[in-house]
């Protein structure tokens, strides 16, 4: 079932809002975790980590956010030199 274009903004402003604050303090544990259990990681391998983990958050939303910047799809109006 695809989302409507309304459907998968309001989600993605609801995963900006609620869903990314919760994945970085996750994250931040996370690598806190890490350095608790086997002490600090060297800079490169730390800025790594980060790095990995900031990219991982979107992959399972990339349908949700493609297309969320643009004009909505399904409306009527265009541009006047494409109305008849």
């Amino acid at each position: 079932m695809a989302l409507s274009y309304a459907a998968r903004r309001r989600w993605s402003l609801l995963i900006l809002l609620v869903g990314l604050p919760i994945y970085i303090v996750a994250a931040v544990s996370l690598t806190g975790w890490i350095d608790a259990r086997w002490g600090r990681l060297p800079f490169l391998a730390e800025i790594a980590v980060y790095v990995v983990l900031g990219f991982l958050w979107m992959l399972p939303f990339r349908a949700v956010f493609r297309g969320v910047g643009k004009e909505d799809p399904e409306t009527t109006k265009g541009r006047p030199e494409d109305r008849p």
